[in-house]
């Protein structure tokens, strides 16, 4: 199936490794030209070298301000963008009562505010060309609370909201706009949490944790013209483990 991405402009934020990556790199493989960013300038250009990604862009989505300067230098070479891909690293773990005020505030900002600046950013560009598709990465804490991660099952849960009400006042300008919910995968950041695998696998009906690779396919078909009367959706890529509908 020809997705019709070749020659699509399209930035995939976070994408150093993990889920980013993979979806950056199933986008190069469509044709697609791609802009990726993460904060750490040494990781990703050399994301960049090993995709052949068009654009190594550094971005601290914690900065206020950052993501939507980011967009707009991309904006000022490239002249347009058809397609965004929200996505930024985990959270702090913890309980709600060893959550600190300074944690909260650049949580909300890393995770909530600068999606909002990249999507204000983008959306212009994508009216004028009549063709848009924004895509964020949340988590099925979103949809379904997990043990020890407050403030993704908090905010994350606001960004499936946001992504809902905007589908709607952009729908009729050919935009689309979903979040993908992924579940237990095999990433850096699961790693990061300490969870040892065989405790999540036993309560996946799939019987094994996720690959990027698989989230990826789906982003990839989201953001491509066949999938252009899918919006304001919520979907989950877990193997079955959410209950939640």
């Amino acid at each position: 199936m020809d997705l019709g991405l070749r020659g699509k402009r399209a930035l995939v934020m976070g994408a150093s490794s993990g889920l980013g990556h993979a979806i950056a790199k199933a986008l190069i493989a469509e044709g697609a030209q791609t802009a990726i960013c993460s904060r750490d300038q040494s990781r990703i250009q050399a994301a960049a070298k090993e995709l052949g990604a068009s654009v190594a862009l550094v971005c601290d989505q914690s900065e206020p301000g950052a993501a939507r300067a980011m967009v707009e230098k991309l904006l000022a070479s490239w002249g347009a963008l058809d397609i965004l891909l929200v996505n930024t690293g985990g959270p702090p773990k913890g309980n709600f009562a060893e959550i600190t005020d300074a944690q909260w505030q650049a949580s909300f900002q890393n995770l909530w505010l600068s999606a909002v600046d990249a999507i204000n950013a983008s959306l212009p560009a994508m009216r004028q060309g009549h063709f848009g598709r924004v895509l964020l990465v949340t988590s099925v804490a979103a949809r379904e609370p997990m043990a020890a991660l407050t403030v993704s099952n908090g905010l994350r849960a606001g960004l499936t909201g946001l992504a809902k009400s905007l589908s709607q006042e952009v729908a009729r300008d050919g935009i689309t706009v979903n979040c993908l919910l992924p579940g237990y995968t095999d990433t850096e950041r699961l790693r990061e949490l300490g969870i040892a695998p065989e405790k999540i696998t036993a309560l996946i009906p799939a019987g094994r944790l996720g690959k990027p690779e698989e989230l990826a396919a789906l982003a990839t078909f989201l953001c491509s013209e066949q999938a252009a009367y899918i919006t304001g959706q919520t979907i989950a890529v877990d193997g079955g483990y959410s209950r939640a509908h």
